[in-house]
Parts: structure tokens; C-alpha cells; sequence
């Protein structure tokens, strides 16, 4: 039979799994080891005004997610305010509104942004060019002359851009620039003038971002576009590009702040920054699962503290297959190893060995008694299992007596297969005496001491639960092990003496 589906589905598995996984670290920035850490800004923003005594209506932008920053959180504090948060024009805002408002108002606006290098812009649509641009003389004749005097010095819309921005400068300053500047303020004059040379440009706002910084103010920027490709300009210098610690607050070219029934309206904004670690700040983004996206982060933390848990079994399966089927190690019970590491995880490795070992010694001497009533295998099953819970409610009892609040944790073990593994101890004792017995169960201890390492540590119960991808990549591992016929390491000794001779 042909073995080609076989390895099409452990190749497919592989491959799904590390797709999964790849996408959720690049797109999502889900970082590969755990207390890794990530730069997040805290930025506070103030609004004040002058109620008039009316009905008040605030409205603000605010930042989205962009290159180089993703937002995390967002509060607002507007006690007496409705709020609601709106999409208009491409942009995100809030809008407070009261029946009535008196005196000096104090609205607040708080949002965190972490620092995302691989994080990009959103499609950004291009403005619609102004065609009811005009000018009162002398001035429509000054802005002629400063766009084709720039016109033929460039190539495109970005360096045509680039030298209308610096004839403005103060080094190349001429007498037209001048005069429109009598008349007009630089941004908006330049969007204009771009507007008029057929350039779609608009004006938009960013906060520069300076550790422990307070009232500080927007500053403007001018956005060109060419073929859907978006360029940002320095209306003061020319200069090409947003810098690294610039965060847009407003970029659909609408008013930052505008305020219905007030007067002296204003705007300012604090910020911090801090490092958290990475899983914690991207955690909130990973609650919003997709089919691509899919996690455990939208179900309640209980839920996910248990779920954590979980996915690390099949970690101490692959344990488990590699000892048995590469090595030779025997065990009581396939799996058994994987729930007692379980249980070493709730214990600790000592309190967790020490424990085991004294419930089965005790549960071992009780068996024997207990195989000469020759009883029913259900009823002495059944004993077997009462008679555990006995032993550790009583190991429980005197620990704590004795001030040793780590017995307590005892509890853990589970019991049904505490006594399953006594029963088959028990009968492997008496048809095969007690060298087997040491032979399976210290195999059996030592597999479920190597699957505790692998499964209680940091990288691998970051990678488990917040990669399910892995559990993918898992299946396929352990799919190729169990196509595996050859010889296993413990067998290798039956050959010692032909190697001799």
C-alpha cells in the first residue's frame, strides 16, 4: 500500500502548523519567548473650554492603528457627558454631548499605543482635489508664478511637493511667497497651492512623542499622494518622511477639536512610556480571533488558565512516544506518566515524588492483603481507590499537623489512576515478581519526571498557548514516530555479543 497520502497529511500538518504560527508572530507580533518586552506609550489628552450655559457638543479625533504603532486600550473620563465614538470621513472620533454646561469644562481622553515596527498603515484614500480654489489679486497671480516655478523644478507630485514646501522656507524665501504668506498660514497655504498644480494633498496632525512630556500640542504635517501612494511632508522644511516617534492623531484632513456651545476651546496632551511584557501588551488584539487569528484570548480567564494547562498534555505525549517507541522504555500504563507530570506541576517535582512514592508503597503493602479475600476485580478496584483517597487524606491531615503545607498539595494525584497503577503493579508482582515491577515503574517515574521538565517550561508553555499552530506540528511529529519500525535503543544490547565476537 502506498504511503504517499500518509506523508502528504504529517507534511500538510507540519506546514499548517508553521504557517499558523509565523502569521500570528509577524502579523499580531505575538513574540517566540516568553518576558519579552515591549515599549508601550501612555498618552493622555486634555480638552478645556468655556461652556456658554447650553447644550455642549465635543468632538475630537483620535489615532487608529498605524506604521510603527498599534493601538492597545482607550478611556475616557466626561463625568455628565454622553460619549460615542464615530468613523467619519476615514477617520475615528469622539463626540461628547450634554443637555447643559456651565463655566470651564475639563474633558479627558486617554489611549495606550505599543510600539509595533511591523505594524502599516491602512489603505488610505487619496482627497478629492479642491476645484473652487480662488484667489483675490494680486495673490492669484503670485500663486502662479510660485507653482510653475517649482513645476519645472521637479519630476513628480512628491519632489514638486518637496520644492514648493522649500520655497517657503526662509532660505528661499522669494517676494511672491512672501506676500501669500501675509495672507494666508503656511499649511494650509500649501495644500492649497497643491491642491490648485492638481495634487491631491491634505492637512494632517501628529503628536511627537517625548518620555514624560506635558501639554504639549499637534503638529502639522501635509500629506501628498501619487497612484494611491501616500508621502508625508515637513510644512516647515520640506523633508520627506514621518519620523520614528511621531504618532498621527488626526489623517483624514479634518479639525482636530471642534466645540458646539463653548468658546476657548483648547487642546493638550501628556504622555509616558514604559516597557511591559509582550504577551500583556498584545494581549487585548489577541482576544479579536479570526480564522487566521485563532486563539484562546476571547474566553474567560478562568477558562484560559485552565486551557493552559491542557495544551501542554500533548507535549508530554511526545514524551511519552519517545521514550516507548525510539528508546524502549517500559511504563504501567500508556499514559499514566503524562497525568502524574500533570499532577508534578500542581506539586512541585520533590513534594510531587515523594508523595507518589510513599501513596503507592502504602497502597501496594494494602493491595497484597487484599488479594488474598480473593475478591471480584470491580470490587477490588473499587477498594483499591478507596483505599487511596485514605492514604492521602491522611498524608494531607498529618502534614499539615506537622506545619509541612506543601503535603497539602498531595491532593493533586489523580486517584483513579493512583489506584490503577497500584493494581497493575500488584498483579505484574505476582506473575512476574518484583524485578518487573521496579523495571515498569521506575520507567514509568522517570518518563513522568522528563515530560514535568519539558512541560513546566517557560518557552514551551509560552509557545503552547499562545501558538496552537504547535498543536498542529505535534500531530504530524508524533504521526512520523508512530510509522517508525526499527530497532529501539534499549534493544541494542541483545547485539552486544555479536559485536564482540
Amino acid at each position: 500500500m502506498s504511503r504517499l497520502p500518509f506523508y502528504l497529511i504529517v507534511t500538510l500538518l507540519l506546514v499548517a502548523g508553521a504557517a499558523m504560527s509565523i502569521h500570528r508572530h509577524v502579523q499580531f507580533e505575538v513574540p517566540w519567548t516568553p518576558g519579552e518586552l515591549r515599549q508601550v506609550w501612555e498618552i493622555e489628552a486634555q480638552v478645556n473650554f468655556t461652556a456658554d450655559g447650553g447644550p455642549a457638543k465635543v468632538n475630537m479625533a483620535l489615532p487608529s492603528s498605524q506604521q510603527g504603532y498599534r493601538i492597545l486600550t482607550e478611556h475616557t473620563a466626561s463625568p455628565g457627558y454622553g460619549l460615542a465614538f464615530l468613523e467619519e470621513q476615514g477617520g475615528r472620533r469622539a463626540e461628547w454631548s450634554t443637555r447643559e454646561a456651565v463655566g470651564e469644562q475639563q474633558l479627558y481622553y486617554s489611549v495606550q499605543a505599543l510600539v509595533a515596527p511591523e505594524a502599516r498603515d491602512a489603505n488610505i484614500e487619496p482627497p478629492a482635489l479642491r476645484r473652487d480654489i480662488l484667489w483675490e489679486s494680486p495673490y492669484d497671480t503670485a500663486a502662479s508664478q510660485v507653482i510653475d516655478r517649482a513645476w519645472s523644478r521637479s519630476a513628480d507630485h512628491f519632489t514638486f511637493a518637496r520644492e514648493l514646501i522649500r520655497d517657503f522656507s526662509d532660505e528661499r524665501q522669494g517676494e511672491n511667497a512672501r506676500l501669500l504668506l501675509t495672507q494666508f498660514d503656511r499649511t494650509p497655504l500649501l495644500v492649497r497651492l497643491l491642491n490648485q498644480a492638481g495634487v491631491p494633498a491634505r492637512e494632517v496632525s501628529g503628536l511627537m512623542l517625548d518620555h514624560g512630556r506635558r501639554r504639549q500640542s499637534l503638529t502639522t504635517w501635509i500629506q501628498v499622494f501619487e497612484d494611491q501612494q501616500g508621502g508625508l511632508f515637513d510644512p516647515r522644511t520640506g523633508e520627506r518622511g514621518r519620523p520614528d516617534n511621531m504618532l498621527l492623531w488626526e489623517s483624514a484632513g479634518q479639525a482636530v477639536l471642534e466645540v458646539q456651545g463653548g468658546s476657548n476651546s483648547r487642546i493638550n496632551f501628556s504622555m509616558l512610556s514604559r516597557n511591559q511584557p509582550a504577551a500583556a501588551a498584545v494581549r487585548n488584539q489577541l482576544a479579536d480571533d479570526t480564522l487566521l487569528n485563532f486563539s484562546i484570548h476571547s474566553l474567560p480567564l478562568e477558562d484560559q488558565a485552565l486551557f493552559q494547562t491542557i495544551l501542554l498534555i500533548p507535549i508530554g505525549a511526545l514524551v511519552v512516544v519517545l521514550l516507548r517507541v525510539l528508546v524502549g522504555i517500559k511504563t504501567s500504563g500508556t499514559f499514566m506518566p503524562v497525568l502524574i507530570a500533570l499532577a508534578f506541576i500542581q506539586t512541585t517535582l520533590i513534594t510531587g515524588l515523594v508523595g507518589f512514592l510513599m501513596v503507592v508503597a502504602v497502597g501496594l503493602v494494602i493491595r497484597n492483603y487484599l488479594s488474598y479475600l480473593n475478591l471480584l476485580l470491580v470490587a477490588r478496584v473499587t477498594a483499591v481507590i478507596i483505599t487511596v483517597i485514605a492514604i492521602i487524606s491522611v498524608f494531607s491531615v498529618l502534614s499539615y499537623r506537622f506545619g509541612l503545607n506543601a503535603g497539602l498539595t498531595i491532593t493533586f494525584f489523580p486517584m483513579i489512576i493512583l489506584s490503577w497503577t497500584i493494581e497493575r503493579m500488584s498483579i505484574l508482582w505476582e506473575e512476574e515478581g518484583p524485578k518487573q515491577v521496579l523495571i515498569q515503574g521506575g520507567g514509568s517515574l522517570m518518563t513522568a519526571v522528563l515530560a514535568y521538565l519539558a512541560m513546566n517550561n517557560p518557552w514551551i508553555r509560552h509557545i503552547t498557548f499562545n501558538f496552537l499552530g504547535v498543536q498542529l506540528m505535534l500531530m504530524g511529529l508524533i504521526l512520523l514516530l508512530g510509522n517508525y519500525t526499527g530497532y529501539r535503543l534499549l534493544e541494542l544490547r541483545r547485539f552486544k555479543p555479536v559485536t564482540e565476537d
